[in-house]
């Protein structure tokens, strides 16, 4: 069984507002996020949220996600992963997703998912160009490791020290290398949510 961490607790000062609840394909960012989970083989979605993320707890919920609250608004990424872990239910492997990656599509979850299944490995990234992106897929044997170590790191630690169980899926997309800070990363997603359309 695999569950779905969602990093949803930035405060978007860069971006201006709240990006998290900027529209997006009819929907919030955080819900167009939530749904393709849902429509991916992860048994659950729990959405890791700021003391300020009110509003985006309530539209992770009315897609059906759980949520935690981070109480540490100054908290790096690192802080929200461990927030998600202590809170997540019992399971194999843990899909570690950011909240402001839009692009995220639940065909490559489940590519992820089937290649965790058949490769034997541990961590498994999807690889743009030679560049490593997100998801991150986790066996929860490395929870209590993500726990307690790389603190000046975060995730990318773990991979760095676990060269051999990395496995990387390389995809069509460099979508798994962007993210949302400033108003023109926002305009840079609708932009390709558009061409993915009308393709």
């Amino acid at each position: 069984m695999i569950r779905a961490i969602v990093l949803a607790a930035g405060r978007s000062r860069r971006m201006g507002t709240q990006k998290l609840l900027l529209p997006y394909g009819g929907k919030t960012v955080i819900a167009h996020i939530v749904n393709e989970l849902n429509e991916s083989g992860v048994a659950s979605v729990l959405v890791v949220v700021g003391p300020h993320g009110k509003l985006i707890a309530e539209q992770a919920a009315r897609c059906g996600a759980a949520f935690v609250i981070n109480t540490d608004e100054h908290a790096e990424m690192l802080s929200s992963v461990r927030c998600g872990l202590v809170a997540l239910d019992p399971c194999e492997a843990v899909l570690f997703v950011l909240g402001d990656q839009p692009s995220i599509a639940s065909q490559l979850v489940d590519k992820m998912i089937d290649a965790y299944a058949e490769v034997g490995r541990g961590i498994i990234v999807p690889v743009y160009n030679g560049r490593r992106g997100h998801p991150l897929l986790v066996s929860t044997h490395y929870i209590d490791e993500i726990l307690h170590c790389y603190d000046d790191r975060g995730l990318r630690g773990l991979l760095e020290a676990h060269p051999e169980e990395v496995y990387e899926i390389p995809v069509p997309s460099d979508g798994v290398l962007s993210d949302m800070d400033v108003p023109a990363d926002y305009r840079r997603e609708i932009a390709r949510l558009e061409e993915n359309r009308e393709a």
